[in-house]
């Protein structure tokens, strides 16, 4: 019986461990995009032409509002911002959810300020939970092969 158990973990295990560390061979992009509720952000990056970028190099930290942070935008804000003739507004406020390096969850500290790669700061608050400029980070340090996501549930906005 203990034979038969051990075998059996044995045999789970040996299948499970490559669905694991694919994830860590996967980008940014397409870590966000295997989650199944980054659509929004996803078509948003293409929009802006930002998707090669982020499949890059890096290292990154992306602070990634999900489906349902888009949807609590105005309405018609998001298909406003998809058009062509809006696309440095877009890329300003996709480039405001992303810092150069990797900022893993244990990095972060009350008041930390981080510039993003749009060249204004974000806030970190831990006072009742992890936030980026309010938004809750519900989800942080999802690993990926060019560096770290962290799920936010609201749409951040850089200063004007």
């Amino acid at each position: 019986m203990i034979r038969r158990t051990f075998l059996a973990m044995t045999a789970a295990l040996a299948f499970a461990a490559p669905a694991f560390s694919a994830g860590h061979e996967k980008d940014i992009v397409d870590t966000a995009v295997g989650a199944g509720n980054f659509t929004t952000l996803a078509a948003a990056l293409t929009a802006a032409g930002l998707v090669e970028t982020l499949k890059g190099e890096g290292p990154f930290t992306v602070f990634a509002p999900t489906d349902a942070a888009f949807a609590a935008l105005p309405a018609g804000t998001v298909e406003d911002l998809l058009k062509p003739e809006n696309k440095d507004k877009l890329t300003a406020i996709l480039t405001y959810h992303v810092v150069p390096g990797k900022v893993m969850s244990t990095d972060l500290t009350e008041g930390l300020k981080a510039a993003t790669v749009n060249g204004a700061e974000v806030t970190v608050t831990l006072d009742g939970g992890a936030k980026v400029n309010g938004a809750v980070i519900s989800t942080a340090d999802i690993a990926a092969s060019n560096g770290v996501i962290h799920v936010i549930d609201s749409v951040i906005l850089p200063p004007m």
